[in-house]
């Protein structure tokens, strides 16, 4: 601490840019503290830096005997009360998270010490340096808050057990969803509705699920025990409903809870297959190299769609695409709502294909192809279908939402179905296949890092910023945390380090993304978090500039 006091005091008065002296690890009494990365000046984004504290000085050493999955909910505790004891300090920055616990770096356990990673905003005056103010934040105010944030007696143990069991309990009942032949799991009493559009906290007396007793499943939990909710099968799954009744607020707590969720939540025990993808029209993005045959053919102009490219993608071309590059990544369950999807890929109706003869119709309609997916590729689907009752005709379960509860209709659905039959004619061949798996040039995505200065920049959850290219990631509903994104980055940067073509780019970030220690070839920053390889490839099939084969 005497180091960094003296250095303080040598640059006080100084222009901002002599921050940059401060770079270093510096000793306290009972952490030790490294200033990474000082920013260029006050407007720039702040300094990086890291806090190490023994785990004898902890009470803390119990953590490291846990599971992988309580460490990970443990870190993320920690980091949330670091982000509250810093809350009123505007100059201390830590990657807050938010209702999903995540793998992220903001907290690091070592074999020997736990690491705290943070920004710091270095004070001045206007451009000039302020040593007084910068020693008190510092060597003050800092320390009190990192000791408060890893030490067993200054925290909440109750609280932190709790955080960590009941990530553990989601991790053990979306473990058990394959072998029930369910997608997902709807706990009773969930609460389903959120604050509000731009909010992820819950609604404050909203309507507690309740699952239809023709669906109850018993799942078990190693802390809570038996848990008793909505089983949704395997299969073709449609939810319908009227308007404003909770048919989208049931598919948005299923698409979020591909992750663990955090105690109080109201979605902690909704748990759904973690390859789960939600699809959706993308009016105008890119397209490289996708197999759209089993939807898109016959296009004007003789255009191939068995390897389709474009850099401005309709609505229906851009869901098919999305729909094979999902697969391609390893979903094995496909989440779809009505509204945003391109009317003209989800079905054909019989007057449509009256008035146009299907030879000059390029587009073979989901609906006709859905059952294919099921049967020959073992593909689930959920979807919310308002407008359309051709889907009854190969769902396999139909459940209504009214006033924001589940009724099981699959027995009505049938008798619908039975009592006004469809006259439309079924369209497309009668066998699918699984996409090619495409091969991705890493040398082109060094060039883009060459060219743009190696930035790997992220502001919020709607674009990555590599080299000189910013992708457009606004339609991508499952990133949960911007810091994610970071992390897309640094994989894209660690891939495009080798050279050639990589063969199958999604098994090689599942290799990068399998050992628990993924992040250690990353930068020692603190604002990167696990993402799963369906986001990294779906951000890549974004990049306009990236070149696959």
């Amino acid at each position: 601490m005497q180091l960094l006091e003296a250095k303080l005091h040598k640059i006080d008065r100084h222009n901002y840019r002599s921050y940059s002296s401060l770079r270093g690890e510096y000793h306290f009494v009972d952490f030790d503290f490294f200033i990474d990365i000082t920013q260029a000046d006050p407007y720039a984004p702040a300094s990086r830096v890291r806090a190490r504290r023994k785990w004898s000085l902890t009470d803390l050493e119990w953590l490291k005997e846990q599971s992988p999955d309580y460490q990970r909910a443990a870190r993320d505790f920690i980091a949330r009360q670091f982000a509250e004891l810093a809350q009123q300090i505007n100059e201390i920055q830590i990657d807050r998270p938010g209702q999903c616990i995540i793998d992220r770096t903001a907290v690091v356990f070592d074999d020997d010490a736990l690491e705290l990673r943070f920004r710091v905003d270095l004070p001045s005056d206007g451009r000039t340096i302020i040593a007084k103010k910068t020693l008190n934040l510092l060597t003050f105010t800092l320390p009190k808050i990192i000791r408060r944030a890893t030490i067993a007696r200054e925290l909440p143990m109750e609280a932190l057990k709790r955080h960590c069991e009941t990530v553990e309990d989601q991790v053990a009942l979306r473990k058990q969803l394959s072998d029930k032949g369910l997608m997902a799991f709807v706990a009773d009493d969930s609460i389903l509705p959120r604050l509000a559009g731009n909010s992820e906290l819950p609604m404050p007396d909203a309507i507690p699920f309740v699952s239809p007793e023709s669906l109850a499943v018993e799942l078990v939990a190693p802390h809570r025990g038996k848990i008793r909710g909505m089983g949704v099968p395997k299969g073709i799954t449609m939810i319908v409903g009227g308007g404003f009744h909770g048919k989208s607020t049931l598919l948005n707590a299923i698409e979020s809870s591909v992750y663990d969720h955090i105690p109080g939540d109201g979605r902690e025990y909704i748990v759904t297959d973690e390859s789960a993808t939600k699809i959706r029209a993308e009016d105008g993005r890119c397209v490289h190299q996708v197999d759209l045959t089993p939807y898109i053919s016959n296009l004007p102009m003789g255009k191939d769609t068995s390897m389709f490219s474009t850099q401005n993608a309709s609505g229906s071309t851009s869901q098919a695409a999305w729909l094979q590059e999902s697969i391609e990544s390893g979903a094995n369950a496909l989440l779809i709502d009505e509204d945003t999807s391109a009317s003209n890929f989800m079905i054909r109706d019989e007057r449509m294909q009256a008035l146009i003869a299907k030879n000059d119709e390029p587009i073979t309609p989901l609906v006709d192809r859905i059952s294919l997916l099921r049967d020959q590729l073992g593909i689930s689907v959920l979807l919310v279908m308002g407008g359309s009752g051709d889907y009854l005709d190969v769902a396999d379960t139909v459940i209504q939402m009214h006033n924001y509860q589940a009724l099981d209709v699959t027995e009505k659905a049938k008798a619908v179905i039975a009592e006004h039959p469809t006259r439309r004619q079924l369209e497309g061949s009668s066998e699918i296949t699984r996409p090619r798996t495409r091969q991705l040039n890493r040398v082109a995505m060094k060039a883009l890092l060459e060219d743009g200065k190696f930035r790997i920049q992220v502001k919020d959850k709607s674009s990555l910023r590599f080299g000189r290219e910013y992708v457009d990631l606004q339609a991508l509903e499952q990133v949960a945390d911007s810091s994610q994104l970071h992390a897309v980055g640094w994989l894209w940067f660690q891939i495009a380090q080798n050279k050639g073509w990589e063969k199958n780019p999604s098994k090689a970030f599942e290799t990068m993304l399998a050992d628990d220690n993924w992040f250690r070839t990353m930068p020692n920053y603190g604002d990167i978090a696990k993402p799963r390889v369906i986001e990294v490839m779906a951000v890549l099939n974004r990049m306009r500039k990236a070149e696959f084969k």
